[in-house]
């Protein structure tokens, strides 16, 4: 089975592996990633490398998804001068064209789900643990996973069974002993809707009325399927810890890339994230045409992982998005699963000012890092708009549950067709 690796996942072989970075060009690691050794041993042939937001769109607050100082700028197979959301933009693109069966995304906060949704695809955000991440290129070792990027739920879940798994590489995974599953098709249910008990989280809807008729939509399949839909739902702790977050990450993305980079070995072309400022200091015209890099910079003044500033978010953030947030959600309600929209029709591809999200959802489940599923609800304007099915920690069997009953009641994906622009529909 031919699937592709997102630029940011190591491999022992003539590819590189440069998260999109021309100071990195050239570094091949010492050894594959754990999973794409595991996918090796599966049988599944490594096709390439896809795109990506460069560092995983942790460079710049003012950055273009799916561009990269060595690959350009990725698009959106639907509409090609409209974006297909990051980090994992290629990958997201790469599946959704047909251009492989599958691909591999990584997600910190959004970067699964969002191209997924903007590419009509399906893709799971595992829970943190589920997936090790030992060979990838970090941001923030509490939030960061690798993910399936699949056009079926099923081909998803084929996927997850063959990454997931204890690895002594990732201490994070130990806690996954006994929770996770070598084979996700066995939760395949075609009537999975059926008594489920399905929350709807409004504060996300209303950023645009075709994606809110399309969630109307679903909400009746969901019904019709058997499901009883507990509207609305709310996550009491949301928008309280945003901040708290972006730090989190800021000290982590620091302490975790130097950490990769001295496992790179005497070769490797730089060695610190100072090394990589520098870098782009010194080939603006090849990494910073476009925008800069505020975040790393922002990133590089953090101090230890020591530090009370540090361990106070940290802490902040799990309470708020797990006991207090998304747990507490689901027990006020005694639900199975969390929905709302994951995104927005894709917006125009805009170097000079960067991203122009309209709105949706990553967050909880990023920073709790707890499971999220997207699929396929519909088009609008020819662009598609995914579904999110989120939940507790390992809830990863009842998402795909009832995220492949929604699909087959619903059948919603169709190809691309590559469309130049659509003034040109």
């Amino acid at each position: 089975m031919p699937i592709l690796l997102k630029d940011n996942i190591d491999t022992a072989d003539r590819m590189t592996t440069t998260a999109g970075s021309w100071a990195l060009a050239g570094s091949i690691p010492l050894q594959d990633a754990s999973i794409a050794a595991k996918l090796r041993a599966a049988g599944a042939i490594l096709l390439g490398k896809t795109n990506l937001s460069e560092w995983a769109n942790f460079r710049s607050s003012h950055s273009s998804s799916g561009w990269s100082g060595r690959g350009g700028q990725a698009k959106n197979p639907y509409v090609l001068d409209r974006n297909p959301c990051g980090s994992s933009s290629g990958s997201g693109g790469a599946v959704s064209a047909n251009l492989s069966a599958l691909a591999i995304g990584t997600e910190t906060d959004g970067s699964i789900v969002c191209p997924s949704s903007a590419n009509g695809v399906v893709g799971i955000k595992p829970t943190l643990g589920l997936v090790s991440r030992a060979g990838i290129i970090p941001i923030a070792h509490n939030q960061d996973t690798a993910g399936p990027m699949a056009r079926t739920v099923r081909d998803a879940a084929i996927l997850l069974g063959v990454i997931a798994g204890v690895d002594p590489r990732d201490s994070a995974t130990s806690a996954s002993n006994g929770r996770g599953q070598a084979d996700y098709t066995q939760f395949l249910d075609a009537g999975g809707l059926r008594g489920a008990r399905i929350g709807v989280v409004r504060k996300h809807f209303g950023f645009n009325d075709a994606v809110d008729a399309l969630m109307t939509s679903a909400i009746d399949v969901m019904k019709q399927q058997g499901a009883l839909i507990v509207d609305p739902v709310e996550i009491v702790t949301e928008g309280k810890f945003d901040d708290s977050e972006f730090d989190v990450l800021l000290y982590e993305f620091k302490a975790d890339l130097n950490a990769y980079l001295a496992g790179l070995g005497p070769k490797a072309p730089v060695r610190t994230l100072q090394d990589i400022i520098a870098y782009n200091d010194a080939h603006k015209d090849q990494e910073m045409p476009f925008f800069g890099q505020d975040i790393m910079m922002k990133a590089q003044a953090k101090g230890p992982l020591t530090e009370k500033a540090y361990l106070d978010a940290l802490a902040n953030d799990q309470k708020l998005s797990r006991e207090q947030g998304i747990d507490a959600a689901m027990d006020k309600n005694k639900l199975d699963a969390l929905i709302t929209p994951t995104g927005g029709p894709a917006w125009i591809t805009d170097l000079i000012t960067g991203d122009h999200f309209g709105g949706g959802y990553s967050t909880a489940s990023a920073v709790a890092g707890y499971p999220h599923i997207t699929v396929p609800a519909g088009f609008t304007h020819n662009l598609p708009v995914g579904i999110s099915f989120f939940g507790r920690a390992y809830s990863e069997a009842a998402l795909i549950k009832i995220a492949y009953a929604y699909e087959q009641a619903t059948k919603h994906r169709k190809a691309p067709t590559f469309i130049p622009t659509l003034s040109a529909v």
